[in-house]
């Protein structure tokens, strides 16, 4: 790793799960008080950025964000600016008021999956020493649960990637399910050039032609909500053409013969049936698949293949199809999930996720619960049991069943969380609701107590991109006055509750006892420190502490390749079929829906639609329809469209495209409002998971009056 030159700070993009290294440089303070350069020595995205990551520091401009606490007023009922003793007693005592009146769990926390290591870590302490509380989970979530659920039943452990990025290029073959990386994260996009360069190809699986699917030396377009069909159907094809990797499947695996069995009840016909997809282009997919030298090849999914009431089994069953095959266990092999938010990983091991301890610790195993609760001082007993899920915790909000006060931290569900109007009138029945944000989101439009929160560019912490590699992002510039750090924020809370101890305000110092709060477990970050992520360009986990005069731990780069990490070793065959989508098109709801990203917007858009770049380059939501469904009704590009669920309309201008199926709308998700598409989506949770149904359900389509 280079030196930076004098006054310039290395670190890392704000955004997404690549955390792209970036160079940032002080300014005069117009129209950013840092500019971006070029970070060509960080291995992951090696000099290259998108738009989004070139236009980060926008969003640190004062005129961007919040620069002082805000209280609602008891007779404007309107937000006013406060101090911070103000803001912060406010907070306290309203949170401290919930569980008097009605008990700890009344109180809730929501988190967020671009929280650093450190603060996702004592977001987690907070809720279970200061608050007692169960009530506590993260947007991550909705994010990549099912693969995560997925992941644990096949391996026995789940990192986003088990392999680092460099290994695409040397796969062979290629099948991406419901990623769009072209355009949510760009600089990734030369792994799959390099893949094809190399002679290797890409098979890309998503209902719309998107700039990935037009990259793709083979598109498989299915009908959304079919994806479990259709990797049924291609391990039908393994089966039947004599490719499965039999000495693997005895060697390595445990429970083909029922995977197998039902694999075979999804002939290629009745899979061309449920998905749209023709049985010569499964056959050729399995071809381009099953053909690649030495066992190599990957099926990588993201969002699209995941966000369903069915996501863990779809996942298991494409996971079914590299074990069957010999493409797991082995280099440039496997399955693998393309994380979405920037900390979506670290997000979740650490303590934040309803059911875990840091160290990716089950919170219901005595023995995790007596690891960790010896770390914070605290009595096992004392640790709360496991609470909701994201949604259900959304869902009860204000009800004699769920929290009252709630503490959101670096979400922004208005917007994001499906059924989004049902989520926001929870919101708006809490007795407290304190947001922790860099910006007045939507949601912390709806508060009591508004924090603001230093960003990216003004605090250190470290961050778990989706290859498991930990990276250090560091301050180049200090937080405006009147804006505090979220662990600072932490602190001044706990302290007002009456734990004054155990929540340091100082990145590193949390990150050391993350460090032994996670030894032993399946995410050993204990072997990792500042120094040696600096040193190294990040350092994979696991990575357990080296005893005494033992040799440094070098980090995990690729798992799996002597053994699983299931008890026997052992990799494990799902057992699934497929099954409907919980909303199938009717004659009331004849269509659709499906969501995604669009290349200059992030998740739920409250810092990339304060963005003058990104914001002039997608101003607005818009609903994408096939020509020939548009010609039924009479509309044409740029025409109001106005689009109906069971659970709400919205409306936006009509996008007119070939590449989306033509029994198929398509709409982005960053945007409030009349165009909210979150509005429509149904909260349908998969049973496992718990994951939300984001990526299909049945909508009409009406030209707006």
């Amino acid at each position: 790793m280079t030196t930076p030159p004098s006054g310039a700070t290395d670190t890392h993009c704000p955004y997404c799960s690549l955390q792209c290294g970036m160079r940032l440089r002080p300014t005069s303070g117009e129209p950013a008080p840092v500019e971006v350069e070029e970070r060509p020595d960080f291995p992951v995205n090696r000099g290259a950025l998108c738009g989004k990551g070139r236009s980060a520091p926008a969003i640190l401009a004062a005129h961007a964000r919040l620069t002082a606490p805000l209280v609602r007023d008891a007779h404007t009922g309107q937000l006013r600016e406060a101090s911070w003793p103000e803001a912060l007693d406010r907070a306290a005592d309203g949170l401290a008021a919930a569980a008097r009146r009605y008990g700890s769990d009344a109180v809730g926390v929501f988190g967020g999956g671009g929280l650093t290591n450190e603060k996702a870590y004592l977001l987690g302490k907070f809720a279970r020493v200061a608050l007692r509380t169960a009530a506590i989970d993260y947007n991550g979530r909705f994010c990549m649960s099912s693969a995560a659920a997925a992941q644990r039943a096949a391996f026995g452990l789940d990192r986003g990637l088990p392999f680092p990025l460099e290994d695409i290029p040397r796969a062979g073959c290629v099948v991406l399910v419901g990623s769009n990386l072209a355009d949510t994260m760009p600089p990734a996009v030369r792994y799959l050039r390099e893949l094809q360069e190399a002679g290797g190809k890409l098979i890309v699986v998503d209902p719309r032609r998107t700039r990935t699917a037009a990259l793709a030396d083979l598109h498989l377009q299915p009908a959304p909500g079919t994806d479990l069909a259709l990797a049924l159907g291609l391990l039908h094809l393994v089966v039947a053409e004599g490719l499965v990797d039999e000495e693997f499947v005895a060697a390595r695996t445990t429970g083909y013969e029922a995977a197998r069995a039902a694999a075979m009840a999804h002939w290629p016909e009745r899979v061309e049936h449920l998905t749209g997809v023709p049985v010569a282009l499964m056959r050729r997919a399995v071809g381009l698949f099953c053909g690649t030298p030495d066992r190599t090849g990957m099926v990588l999914t993201a969002r699209g293949g995941e966000q369903h009431s069915k996501g863990v089994d779809t996942v298991g069953a494409w996971i079914n199809l590299c074990l069957a095959t010999g493409r797991a266990g082995r280099p440039a092999a496997g399955y693998g999930c393309l994380t979405g938010q920037g900390n979506g990983q670290g997000g979740r091991e650490h303590g934040q996720k309803a059911d875990q301890l840091p160290g990716y610790r089950s919170i219901t195993d005595p023995a995790a619960r007596a690891h960790v609760a010896a770390v914070w001082g605290v009595d096992p007993d004392e640790l709360p049991g496991p609470g909701r899920s994201a949604y259900e915790l959304l869902d009860t909000l204000g009800t004699p069943d769920g929290a009252s006060a709630l503490l959101l931290m670096g979400s922004n569900p208005v917007v994001s969380a499906p059924h989004a109007q049902h989520v926001t009138e929870r919101l708006r029945a809490l007795d407290c609701l304190v947001v922790c944000d860099v910006v007045l989101s939507e949601t912390a439009e709806l508060a009591d107590v508004v924090l603001p929160s230093a960003q990216w560019a003004e605090e250190d912490g470290t961050m778990t991109n989706l290859e498991g590699r930990v990276i250090l992002r560091r301050a180049a510039l200090a937080p405006p006055p009147g804006v505090r750090t979220d662990l600072e924020i932490l602190h001044g809370l706990a302290e007002r509750l009456g734990v004054p101890e155990g929540f340091p305000a100082e990145p590193q110092e949390v990150f050391e006892e993350l460090r032994a709060a996670s030894a032993g477990g399946q995410a050993d970050y204990s072997g990792i420190t500042y120094e040696r992520i600096a040193a190294e360009d990040g350092v994979f986990w696991p990575c357990p502490a080296s005893g005494p005069g033992e040799p440094e731990h070098p980090g995990t780069r690729r798992l799996f390749l002597d053994r699983f990490a299931t008890p026997d070793g052992r990799a494990r065959f799902a057992d699934v079929s497929h099954r409907p989508a919980a909303e199938e098109p009717d004659a009331d709801y004849p269509l659709r829906l499906t969501t995604g990203r669009v290349l200059a917007q992030y998740q739920s858009g409250a810092q990339t639609r304060r963005t003058p770049a990104l914001a002039e380059a997608a101003p607005g939501p818009f609903v994408e329809l096939h020509p020939r469904l548009a010609a039924r009704l009479g509309v044409t590009d740029g025409d109001g469209l106005t689009v109906v669920s069971r659970r709400g309309r919205v409306t936006a201008p009509a996008r007119l495209t070939a590449a989306i199926r033509a029994d198929t709308v398509f709409m982005p998700f960053h945007w409030p409002g009349e165009g909210r598409a979150n509005t429509l989506t149904n909260p349908a949770l998969d049973p496992v998971s718990r994951m939300p149904e984001f990526k299909v359900c049945a909508v009409r389509v009406e030209k707006a009056s």
